[in-house]
């Protein structure tokens, strides 16, 4: 349950608040553990305001993280904090060239509503993909990340007329699998996206042995699915958000004079519990374990 983080970094003592130890470059090095370095390509709007989801979720891992927060070249960043961006990520060529990554989250990004040819770095982003598939063990998408895995694996993306928002129930499907063989056969997630595979698409992709589809839910279709070689797995839920963010989300839509978003179904805006907080830890917990069991040491 340790991330190792620079002393200066601006959650630090809130996810310690939260029960995750955290540690510095050169405690860790004292520690002489081979901690697993898993990089975050962080295309969230507010980049810097989306990192406790992530680093808290990975937190709850029983294995030592050295989180490596990634940017795009071709992406501007124009809502994220310019001098965190500069002093806390690195390029992705960076991040490989002396030393190797183990694991990767590509995160969601607010371009659901566009193809992907119409997307600035998406030639950037599926060389990224390649290289990954080839020289990492595991890479995750979450929610848009997921979806821009299913176009690298020849999936076609769809719009929803309006947004799917709030917390869903999900079914697993594939309980000897050894991500999400552990989760609870009925589960909950949040979805937030504007975009997602058809399920008649899915499931002629896996006839097609492209894809093993992992779970589903009525509303949302199946969102958890894995390539074939097991190098990717895509959830296109959110499992990483925490109690609030759903609440953020509706009130930055809000603000934005956005007139497709309702309040997020199954989930009461003002009493924001959480349903979704098992299946998160257990998810990645054992997305993690897989990481560290195919890695090359």
């Amino acid at each position: 349950m340790t991330v190792i983080l620079p002393g200066n970094y601006h959650i630090r003592d809130n996810l310690k608040s939260k029960r995750v130890d955290c540690i510095g470059f050169e405690e860790a090095q004292k520690q002489d553990i081979r901690a697993l370095r898993i990089g975050i390509l962080n295309i969230m709007p507010k980049a810097e305001n989306y990192e406790f989801n992530i680093l808290f979720s990975l937190g709850k891992s029983v294995l030592q993280i050295e989180p490596v927060w990634l940017k795009l070249e071709s992406h501007h960043y124009s809502s994220s904090d310019r001098d965190h961006l500069d002093n806390i990520y690195v390029y992705f060529k960076d991040a490989v060239k002396d030393r190797h990554l183990d694991g990767l989250i590509l995160t969601g990004a607010p371009v659901g509503k566009l193809e992907f040819e119409e997307i600035h770095y998406w030639e950037e982003l599926t060389r990224i993909l390649s290289y990954a598939r080839r020289n990492i063990a595991g890479t995750l998408g979450l929610c848009w990340g997921g979806i821009a895995i299913a176009g690298v694996l020849g999936l076609k993306k769809y719009s929803f007329e309006k947004k799917l928002f709030g917390v869903f129930e999900g079914e697993n499907l594939d309980r000897e699998h050894p991500i999400t063989g552990e989760l609870d056969d009925v589960f909950f997630c949040p979805q937030s996206r504007y975009a997602g595979i058809s399920d008649e698409d899915m499931e002629r992709a896996r006839d097609n042995k492209k894809i093993r589809l992992l779970a589903k839910g009525k509303e949302p279709g199946y969102f958890i699915f894995e390539s074939m070689d097991g190098r990717y797995i895509a959830h296109l839920g959110h499992p990483e958000y925490n109690s609030r963010r759903l609440v953020d989300e509706l009130l930055r839509d809000r603000e934005a004079g956005l007139t497709d978003v309702d309040d997020p179904a199954n989930f009461d805006i003002d009493n924001p519990l959480n349903r979704w907080r098992g299946h998160r830890n257990e998810f990645f917990t054992q997305w993690i374990k897989y990481v560290y069991d195919y890695t090359e040491y």
